[in-house]
């Protein structure tokens, strides 16, 4: 189970990249009509969407591996205890 994470992560990844990609182009498109806009909006979208998510997924990795090395320490001085 632990080696399908970052299925899982690729799969909600994507599904939330298309849907905030699709979105922004449906109101750019709504609002100005014209196809240049959109195309400027799509590329800027999806470059901003693609930052944010690889920002968002270094920050959970390297805060999780914080977490789990504290508790390592934690057990390996409880194990030390007389």
């Amino acid at each position: 189970m632990a080696q399908t994470g970052w299925l899982r992560a690729a799969v909600l990844g994507a599904n939330d990249g298309i849907l905030s990609t699709a979105s922004l182009a449906l109101g750019v498109a709504a609002a100005h009509g014209r196809r240049s806009n959109g195309m400027v909006e799509g590329v800027a979208g999806l470059v901003a969407g693609a930052m944010s998510m690889a920002a968002g997924e270094y920050v959970s990795v390297h805060s999780q591996a914080d977490t789990e090395e504290a508790d390592l320490a934690l057990e390996r001085a409880e194990l030390q205890r007389p």
